[in-house]
Order: C-alpha cells, then structure tokens, then sequence
C-alpha cells in the first residue's frame, strides 16, 4: 500500500534539511518554509522540516522519516560538490526505484537560470510507498524544483497509489 492516496489530502509529507550551518544555529533555515508552503498548497499534511547537519545525519533523518511511511519526502541541501556534501550518497541506498527524469527536468529547468544547476547530484525515486527527492540548498533552487513538481505531483502520487490510468 502506498501513502499517496486520492482524496482531500495527498498524504503526510516530510522534509529534511541538510545544512551544517543551519543546523547549528549559525542562520536561519530558508528552504523549510518555501517547502511547507508549496506542500501545504499541494494538499499535502506537512510535518515541521528536521534541519541537521550534513553527511551522515542526513541519512539517520531520512530514515527517521521514512518510518513514518510519508508519501513524499523532499530534502533541501547536500547535493553539491563540498566533501560533507552527501545527500545522494545517503539517498541512493533508501531507493527501491530511481525516477531520473524527474531529477534531468530538475537540472534542466535550473539550468534556465544557472550554469551552477549542472553541479545537482540530486536523486529522486521511490523508497517503498514513499517519493523521495533532493533538492539544491538554495531557496532559489528550491523554488526551481518544485515548479518541476507542480504539474505532476498529483499524478505521480496516483501512479504509486496504484490509482491511474494511462
């Protein structure tokens, strides 16, 4: 069974931050919000994000998180090319399914805008139920790959829930 069902909610949503800074207080989270927003008004219930630092910790919160069977799973941080900056590496083993078009629009679309976007190792697929993405750190970035999401959260969420027609 999967956590995206049809009906008024699309399911529990969870974020993880990946920011050492953030995480140590050293400034503010500015990524969690611009998801909680965009998640909130896709009809998702959000939990609050869980910010940590970067490398391992990211790979015990995702964890966490995934034992709460949430639909969508969405990180913000550790996808560039810094030694701490291993997101995908604690991404990758949780994935039953990879879904890499998803992550080439991501990359695409930041490309309109970046040459930086092409540095992106994100990954996105399903862990169980669960689709899980990453995204860049930067809230602009953020912003880039939730566009990409716009037109076909829904949709993917119908097709894990086994709810679709083709």
């Amino acid at each position: 069974m999967s956590a995206c069902e049809p009906g008024a909610s699309l399911g529990t949503a969870a974020i993880v931050i990946a920011s050492t800074r953030a995480a140590l207080g050293v400034y503010d989270d500015e990524t969690g919000p611009v998801i909680t927003d965009w998640l909130t008004e896709h009809g998702f219930d959000t939990m609050a994000p869980v910010v940590v630092p970067d490398g391992a910790p990211v790979g015990a919160a995702l964890r966490a998180v995934l034992t709460q069977h949430p639909a969508v799973v969405i990180t913000s941080g550790g996808t560039g090319l810094s030694p701490d900056d291993q997101t995908p590496e604690m991404t990758l083993p949780l994935l039953d399914r990879e879904i890499p078009g998803i992550m080439e629009a991501v990359r695409a679309a930041g490309l309109t805008k970046t040459p930086m976007a092409a540095l992106s190792r994100g990954h996105a697929g399903l862990a169980g139920g669960t689709f899980v993405i990453n995204l860049p750190g930067s809230p602009s970035g953020v912003m880039d790959g939730l566009a990409v999401l716009d037109p076909i959260i829904k949709h993917l969420c119908a097709q894990v829930g086994g709810h679709h027609g083709h």
